[in-house]
């Protein structure tokens, strides 16, 4: 081949993820992405990055499907389990940061330089909620001082199925700060990715299909929130929804919607990505499960052991 010669560009097809599978969006619909200036005051689109999967209502039934036969063993797992696969996906994020610093540079408008931070920041905290898996049950359970010969065990659960429509504006950090906390503490998680920047929650599926994860754990979704959420907000096969993406008008909607068979519903104020997570995203989508049981017949000394 002559040096005058051009290769031919191999652009990427992105797909849904959804039951540890990669479908095209059974609609057949696709939409434009591109990448967003950097430049202060930009207004209009950059340059043309890819066509994204326009998901339908059909995907999401299908998302909501995968997550709830993903739960029973996901649930079941121990904590311990859950942490070392969470941190495998965590070595896997380091694997292919420079995909992930060229996709949030596009995606948010931002140096090559200040998207590393964001994707080391990212990775950061995909490794700090893998350490809370074993950790959360000592913060928020425990044994209860009871009148009785009795032991009384508070422990928490996680909740089920899980929607979260991720932030539009922080493609990857607030993503992974949505996303890790639910499936940590346990849950199953259909997520509808930014709409204006879904490619890299796109290649995060790729990355959760090769570490250990199993199918259906985490299902991701790309198009309008605005379309699927309020079927997903009504599913009756949905747990619990995170609003961190939903502005006021949709946030609201969806709130109503939810209502119909008493979905826990998070809708917190405007997020700083960036600050300290604390707990609060973990503790929200766990039940606490008391259980009594006698002490056994108490002796002279008081107790039977």
């Amino acid at each position: 081949m002559s040096e005058s010669s051009t290769r031919l560009s191999v652009f990427k097809t992105y797909k849904l993820y959804v039951g540890g599978k990669f479908p095209r969006s059974e609609s057949g619909r696709v939409y434009e992405v591109s990448a967003k200036s950097s430049a202060a005051g930009a207004a209009g689109k950059g340059k043309w990055l890819a066509n994204a999967p326009l998901s339908s209502r059909k995907d999401a039934r299908d998302a909501v499907v995968a997550a709830r036969k993903a739960f029973g063993g996901w649930s079941g797992a121990t904590a311990y389990n859950r942490g070392q696969i969470l941190y495998r996906v965590a070595e896997m994020l380091e694997g292919r940061r420079e995909q992930f610093v060229r996709e949030v540079a596009d995606a948010e408008g931002l140096s090559k330089s200040k998207a590393g931070a964001v994707v080391d920041a990212a990775i950061d905290r995909w490794v700090w909620y893998a350490g809370w898996t074993d950790k959360i049950a000592q913060i928020v359970g425990g044994a209860n001082p009871v009148a009785g010969p009795y032991f009384n065990l508070s422990t928490p659960e996680p909740t089920g199925v899980v929607t979260v429509i991720a932030p539009q504006e922080s493609s990857f950090l607030g993503l992974v700060s949505v996303i890790a906390p639910v499936i940590a503490t346990g849950n199953t998680a259909v997520v509808i990715a930014s709409e204006k920047a879904p490619l890299p929650a796109l290649s995060l599926g790729e990355v959760l299909a090769t570490s250990d994860l199993p199918g259906g754990v985490v299902n991701i979704l790309s198009g309008k929130a605005a379309e699927m959420g309020p079927h997903l907000a009504a599913h009756q096969d949905v747990n619990a929804i995170d609003l961190a993406g939903a502005d006021s008008a949709l946030a609201t909607e969806l709130e109503i919607a939810a209502a119909d068979n008493l979905k826990r519903v998070l809708r917190p104020a405007v997020a700083d990505w960036a600050a300290d997570p604390g707990t609060h995203r973990m503790t929200a989508f766990l039940e606490t499960k008391t259980v009594w049981h006698p002490t056994g017949s108490l002796g002279a000394s008081g107790s039977a052991y």
